[in-house]
């Protein structure tokens, strides 16, 4: 099976547009995005015919990954045909951080190694925003290291900015583990140029981490265009599950996109009971009757 490692290491963007009014979750352009990590195994086999079966089942916009430079394999110009051939748009893609090594090697394709043709490649496709991802273990360390990641992140996203394109970095619950009284998502939200570098907010990683997304928006706000709409059960393991079939108040935290600045959002499910298919079916069906 696929790890997250490895999947961030072989994939790229999308999804979906929200303008919201009290009550209202009025889409800009009705965009459903998917983070493709819930299909990764699909996606490792079969690209064009996974992304056949996520528009199929009803998703227009998707987030996915990069590495080595290349999108599942593919160069931009092939992904970008097996998207349109499919209706689906990608503004947003996953990328790595880049310090951690694998026997002596950094992975190309990362915001340490080769950023500069990660982001013309990104523009090549037409990204909006390029996120990362995720920290290893190694690369994450004491809040003064943490200063060094918003450093990195501030410098790449310069980058990015002369490309056209937005940075974000996207949480888990370990940037929530108190140093000295202070968390280290604070020195990234602090340390980071808010114009340079925004942040995708994972709700089912800020849930387990007991963070408050709405309190968090409005010390914040417009700094989140983007949203992983991800669900916890309500069970003491604290799976993942279903968008609406967990404790996420979904309803509740989209009321306040607006001040958040929210522009896409996307289904993500790291790990699923059993056909990912399946369950990325139960949840668009929930958000197409719930949530849009």
């Amino acid at each position: 099976m696929t790890t997250r490692r490895s999947f961030l290491k072989t994939s790229a963007l999308l999804s979906a547009g929200i303008l919201i009014a009290p009550n209202l979750f009025a889409y800009d352009k009705k965009y459903i995005g998917l983070q493709l990590y819930t299909v990764r195994d699909a996606m490792g086999k079969d690209p064009a015919a996974t992304l056949a079966k996520v528009a199929q089942i009803g998703y227009n916009s998707v987030e996915a990954g990069y590495a080595d430079g290349k999108f599942y394999g593919l160069d931009g110009a092939a992904f970008s045909a097996l998207l349109k051939q499919n209706g689906l748009i990608m503004p947003s893609c996953h990328y790595r951080l880049g310090e951690e090594k694998t026997n002596g090697v950094a992975a190309a394709g990362t915001i340490l190694n080769g950023w500069d043709k990660a982001v013309d490649d990104a523009a090549k496709v037409g990204l909006h925003y390029m996120v990362c991802a995720w920290l290893a273990p190694s690369e994450r360390g004491s809040l003064d290291h943490y200063k060094q990641v918003a450093d990195d992140l501030n410098k790449a996203g310069e980058t990015c900015k002369k490309a056209g394109i937005q940075l974000c970095y996207h949480n888990h619950d370990f940037e929530f583990i108190q140093e000295n009284g202070k968390y280290p998502y604070e020195i990234l939200l602090a340390d980071t140029d808010k114009k340079l570098v925004k942040m995708e907010m994972d709700l089912y990683w800020m849930t387990k981490a007991k963070q408050d997304p709405i309190a968090t928006f409005n010390k914040n706000p417009g700094r989140f265009p983007l949203l992983h709409l991800k669900d916890m059960d309500n069970t003491d393991k604290q799976m993942f599950t279903e968008v609406g079939n967990g404790i996420v108040d979904f309803k509740k935290i989209l009321s306040h996109a607006d001040k958040a600045g929210v522009k896409y959002v996307f289904v993500e499910q790291d790990i699923c009971p059993g056909d990912p298919f399946d369950s990325i079916t139960k949840s668009i069906t929930y958000i197409k009757k719930n949530l849009v």
